[in-house]
């Protein structure tokens, strides 16, 4: 049986937390303001909707809008505007290597202008996204993953205070790696420094070999049986640095924005 929602329904501000809304359709629906968070939305269409000044960050392969395909217009205008990012994908190892160089001079980039804009800036949220330093666990979580447990071949791989995904956090004790933790500015900057030192060092050790092999292992939150070229793997670590520099710098110009209004 189809639930139904009208008019009279008082459903401002609802929530809807892990629901099943496939199939689910809205018609002359008011969804001002509505935010979606860490949620799927395949084969979604919209017809005749407003999106005036809506923000959208995710997984776009295939969007059309007013039948445009999109991803490719945002990836050149991404590249246009990071230098380097484009060979991130490169089975290259060399160009592989200077995109990663270019994104952590653009990450450098972004910690002055956070450390120029207040202290502990690093750790402030915006509107529930990760900050910087919660960001940066996150990348030290991925090269975990990719390089020291599944090229390397290290079981026990995992800084403790590593972020993971939203959907991966109820498996990650297994690891060593405790959701609670609480690391200071310092270690988690140790820790990232740390982890882009062992890349550096699988890029020196992988030169000249076959990078299009399979990599020894994937991170233990692919299924079983799924296997990534060498190159691929490396490559994620470049690939995440750019992606989440992309979403920290979105939020650090809304704190610049929200210092200047309160000045």
């Amino acid at each position: 049986m189809t639930t139904t929602f009208g008019p009279d329904d008082e459903l401002q501000g609802a929530r809807f937390v892990e629901a099943d809304l496939t199939g689910a359709r809205f018609r002359l629906a008011r969804l001002d303001d509505v935010r979606f968070d860490q949620s799927f939305m395949p084969r979604a269409v919209m017809r005749g909707v407003d999106l005036t000044d809506a923000d959208i960050d995710g997984e776009i392969t295939g969007l059309r809008v007013n039948g445009v395909d999109v991803a490719p217009l945002v990836e050149a205008e991404l590249n246009r505007r990071h230098p380097g990012r484009e060979q991130a994908r490169s089975a290259d190892l060399a160009e592989q290597r200077a995109s990663l160089d270019a994104a952590l001079r653009a990450w450098d980039a972004h910690l002055a202008r956070a450390a120029a804009l207040a202290p502990g800036a690093v750790d402030v949220s915006v509107d529930g996204e990760w900050s910087t330093a919660q960001t940066l666990r996150h990348l030290v979580f991925a090269m975990d993953g990719w390089v020291r447990y599944g090229l390397l071949g290290i079981d026990d791989a995992f800084w403790y205070a590593g972020l993971p995904f939203t959907e991966y956090e109820p498996e990650v004790a297994s690891l060593g790696v405790d959701l609670a933790a609480a690391p200071t500015w310092e270690e988690t900057i140790a820790a990232h420094a740390d982890r882009v030192s062992q890349v550096y060092a699988a890029y020196d050790d992988l030169a000249g070999t076959d990078v299009a092999a399979d990599a020894p292992r994937i991170p233990p939150w692919y299924p079983e049986g799924l296997t990534r070229a060498v190159h691929q793997s490396l490559g994620v670590v470049a690939r995440e640095h750019w992606a989440h520099l992309q979403f920290v710098e979105r939020d650090l110009a809304t704190l610049e924005e929200r210092a200047r209004e309160a000045r």
